[in-house]
Parts: C-alpha cells; structure tokens; sequence
C-alpha cells in the first residue's frame, strides 16, 4: 500500500522575490532528481591589513630577522559572507518506452537549475543586471542567496548525440555571516512498519546488492532495467550510481509505482 510508506523528502530551488525573503509568486523552481549526499557550507569575514604604521623594527634589528614585533593585526572589514555548496546528479537512461513524458535529453531537467544563473534586469534600471533569488529548501534545511557559480558535467550519450547523465555543482552565496535557518516540517503520520513494496517485514524478498555494483545494474539483473528510476526511489536510494556492498533492495518496489514492464 502506498499509503504505508512515507514520501522521501525532495530537495528543491526556489526563485526568490526583490527582497530575496519570500517566494516569488509564479517564479521558477527546480526540484532535484536525486538528493545530493552532502551539502558543504563555508563562511568568510572579510579582513584587510591596515595601511601605514607598525613593521618589523627596520634595519636595525641587529640580525633579528623575522621578528614580528610591531605587525599590525588584521581588522576585520564588511559583513562576510556564507556559500552553499551542492552536487546533483541528473540521469533520464532506462526509462520505459513510451512513457507519457519521458525525457530524451538530461539538459531538459539541468536547464532548469541553469536558469537561476542568468541575471536580469534591475528593476527600475536599463543598465544593471542582477542574478534572480534562489532557496535551497531540503526538509528543514533553508538557504538563500544568488547562485555564483555552475558547473555541468554530460557524462553519457545516446546514439543520435543526446546528452543522457549529469552531474551539476553550484555555489549559493549571501552577503552575511548568519546563523542556520530551518523550515518547520510536518512528520509523517505512525503508520504499520512496511517494507517499500508495501508489504509487512519479512515478506518482501530483499535482494543484496554485489561490491561495485549500481542499482541500474542490478535491476538489469533481474530483468527490471525499465523499472530502476522507481525502485531508487521507493527504497529511498540517494545515489543509484554507488550503492554499498551487501545493500538490501526490495526490487518489488516499483512495482507499486505503477512502472510495469
């Protein structure tokens, strides 16, 4: 029953209004298609030497050489600022046939993260330009600021040349050194335990996954290829590319997704 099993929470960006605060109403989004497995955020003050006055004592040190007597100390200067670091993967490879919306080309899901890259028109302004807002929202974790860096990597193509696999790094920044922000979630409604084939644990037949193994792969195995993107998602598999060693899949999984081969 898919009643039983509670949805996996989905990373997504969110385009922001003028005041970089709230949704824009009708705005851009991009939900990711598998969750990242790490997020690095960093922090910088923003420091400079002062001009002028201190040394090292001049030249009569009398052999002192390196003596720091006299540095000055750094001041700090600015606010700083706080990046957010992100690696997702993109892949529209062993999806079944004729399936009502079936992407060809991995740039249709990439393009729509590309999109918070492109700046626009300052409003009130003809000659500045200014990237759009973005939130990163993942469960409770909430990041804003403007995308300062992009970086796509195509990894795999089809025989007509189409680009099928992805993986997209971006950097957010914001202007301030603040402390975390989280966005309220609702937890899931207590439910029996079910395995994610819906079945009561025990009864469903789990699968170990072997040493270098992906989950494309073992799906293949069983002769489930079409169904791989359902059951990642069902088991909730972040990374289909590496699974670990001795993994257990509940292969019956997609199934309950309406995949059928």
């Amino acid at each position: 029953m898919a009643d039983d099993v509670a949805p996996l929470a989905k990373a997504k960006l969110i385009q922001l209004d003028a005041s970089f605060t709230n949704p824009l109403s009708g705005g851009a989004t991009a939900d990711v298609q598998f969750n990242p497995e790490t997020l690095k955020v960093s922090f910088a003050n923003q420091v400079q030497q002062p001009s002028g006055g201190g040394g090292n004592g001049g030249g009569g040190g009398g052999g002192r050489s390196g003596d720091q007597r006299g540095q000055p100390a750094q001041q700090f200067v600015g606010a700083g600022t706080t990046k957010l670091a992100v690696q997702l993967w993109f892949d529209v490879t062993g999806q079944p046939e004729g399936k009502s919306g079936a992407v060809d080309d991995v740039r249709k899901l990439t393009g729509k993260v590309a999109f918070f890259m492109k700046p626009e028109k300052k409003p009130g302004s003809e000659t500045e330009y200014l990237p759009p807002g973005v939130r990163f929202l993942w469960g409770s974790f909430k990041f804003d600021g403007i995308m300062e860096s992009m970086e796509e990597s195509l990894e795999l193509f089809s025989s007509e040349g189409l680009p099928l696999r992805a993986s997209v790094s971006f950097t957010l920044t914001q202007q301030k050194i603040d402390k975390y922000t989280f966005e309220p979630t609702k937890a899931p409604p207590a439910s029996p335990a079910r395995s994610p084939s819906g079945k009561p644990p025990g009864e469903a037949p789990m699968t170990p996954t072997p040493s270098g193994m992906s989950l494309q792969q073992l799906a293949a195995a069983v002769g489930k290829a079409g169904n791989w993107q359902a059951i990642a998602a069902a088991n909730g598999i972040e990374n289909p590319r590496q699974l670990a060693p001795g993994q257990l899949v509940d292969l019956q999984a997609g199934l309950k997704f309406g995949v059928k081969r």
